[in-house]
């Protein structure tokens, strides 16, 4: 995975290879909600490993997958991160994200965050899966918003599944396939642009929806 490569040691592959299950959950968790995490790959993770899961990469070594236990593990680890990130924004977020830029932290994240956030309401909770730095800032943004955490946890259920089960899922259906093997880094491009299809309809919807100015 040439492309893939450029990311060293946080290439999904050398993810999946150095820490196995342990590792794979912690990477989700952490780019789910902890704000640290902004950088970690996403999508291209959660397909590759449905396809170690599928038997589609021997090359990683002592790497076995249940599919089962992958994806059970991989939507409580995308919840419960963003359970996390929803609990930082509502006790610390105003302090944090008044914060200067540093190394970890840039405000351009928070202010994309707040933008997508204001522009898609609650649904922000489940399109925010599946576009990469602001599926980790979107949960905190809901926590300083005070977004009832009912409708909160509601949200956060369904987009966990849809973006952990689901992407995950693609990949191992799919991901043993001879010519998508072969093509694997076009592949994963083809999926995380698949996944933005949820938010092409929202936009799409929303500019029909707009009232026309006279």
């Amino acid at each position: 995975m040439t492309v893939f490569a450029a990311l060293g040691p946080f290439s999904p592959e050398n993810l999946i290879e150095q820490g196995g299950y342990v590792l794979l959950f912690l990477v989700v968790f952490a780019e789910s909600g902890l704000l640290i995490g902004f950088f970690l790959p996403g999508d291209s993770l959660l397909f590759t490993a449905g396809a170690v899961a599928a038997g589609a990469f021997d090359d990683i070594a002592n790497v076995q997958f249940n599919i089962v236990v992958l994806c059970i593990g991989l939507f409580l680890a995308a919840v419960l991160g963003d359970q996390v990130g929803y609990l930082i924004g509502s006790k610390v977020g105003p302090r944090l994200f008044n914060r200067p830029d540093s190394r970890l932290f840039r405000r351009q994240y928070v202010e994309k965050g707040e933008a997508f956030f204001a522009k898609h309401g609650p649904k922000a909770v489940i399109l925010a899966r599946f576009v990469p730095v602001v599926r980790t800032f979107v949960p905190t943004i809901a926590g300083v918003s005070r977004m009832k955490y009912s409708l909160f946890l509601r949200y956060n259920l369904v987009g966990g599944f849809a973006w952990a089960v689901g992407v995950t899922t693609l990949g191992y259906l799919f991901g043993n396939i001879p010519v998508i093997k072969n093509n694997f880094e076009i592949a994963i491009l083809g999926v995380i642009a698949i996944s933005l299809t949820p938010i092409a309809i929202e936009i799409i919807r929303h500019r029909r929806n707009r009232p026309e100015v006279a």
